[in-house]
């Protein structure tokens, strides 16, 4: 076993490995460029996951300032994330076409680990077909939201004990309670407060991300159905401006 002298920084981030992960499929310039974004994409969506199991530990046991260090570290990872976009968006209709035969079946679509991350931000109407162990398991433990409201509990706030108790594999349809505490937090306009704010900067994020990747669909394949038969940029419209946290945008409007 080496010691601490013998690291070295290529060996530290196994850089051998990672420089040897790309494999282009073409002659073409800009393939490396799409290969190298999606997998840095994939690469920031395991911290994502990362992160936000440590957040869900920190506002279940009442870590007030953990929680706003991580839930804000996710906001920035996600504003990274729809910033790389802009390098993405460099490559032409023309170039794609250059090698987008190649991708054969491979879709975006397939990301597990989007799902993973979808799935702990509350969603559950999964196809049976993409549900594998990990994203069953995941759909099993609490939301993020169901985290926010243990945490809540945990500083005196009075939640619904059959909401906590609630199924978590269920679909979280809102409740009337839930709405008219969360009011209260706000109007209290204290610590948990800042911390339901910090879940809207991640909701906020997703959704820009959604928003990005749908235009930048549509500018380089247009309307074109996807690869391996997604039907591109018309499905990705239909996950717009579907909140993770609807509870926590519902007591906007409240007069």
């Amino acid at each position: 076993m080496s010691s601490p002298d013998d690291l070295t920084y290529s060996r530290y981030l196994r850089l051998d490995d990672l420089l040897s992960c790309q494999h282009p499929l073409t002659d073409s310039d800009d393939e490396l460029l799409f290969v190298i974004i999606h997998q840095v994409y994939e690469l920031w969506f395991k911290q994502i996951l990362h992160e936000t199991e440590l957040l869900q530990r920190r506002l279940e046991t009442g870590n007030s300032a953990g929680a706003l260090h991580t839930a804000r570290r996710i906001a920035k990872i996600l504003k990274t994330a729809v910033g790389q976009m802009d390098v993405l968006e460099t490559m032409t209709p023309q170039q794609f076409a250059a090698f987008r035969p190649e991708l054969g079946s491979s879709s975006g679509f397939q990301s597990s680990q989007f799902r993973y991350i979808e799935a702990v931000f509350g969603r559950r109407d999964f196809s049976a077909a993409v549900v594998d162990r990990v994203l069953e398991e995941i759909m099993g433990r609490r939301p993020v939201f169901a985290s926010l409201l243990c945490y809540l509990t945990t500083g005196g706030w009075q939640v619904p004990a059959e909401v906590l108790d609630r199924d978590p594999r269920e679909p979280w349809h809102g409740d009337g309670a839930v709405d008219a505490l969360l009011a209260e937090v706000y109007a209290d306009a204290g610590t948990p407060a800042e911390v339901c704010e910090a879940l809207v900067d991640i909701d906020e994020g997703i959704q820009e991300w959604r928003y990005r990747h749908v235009k930048m669909v549509e500018r380089i394949i247009g309307a074109q159905f996807g690869t391996g038969g997604s039907t591109g940029a018309a499905y990705l419209r239909g996950t717009l401006f579907r909140p993770a946290f609807p509870d926590l945008w519902a007591i906007r409007s409240r007069p």
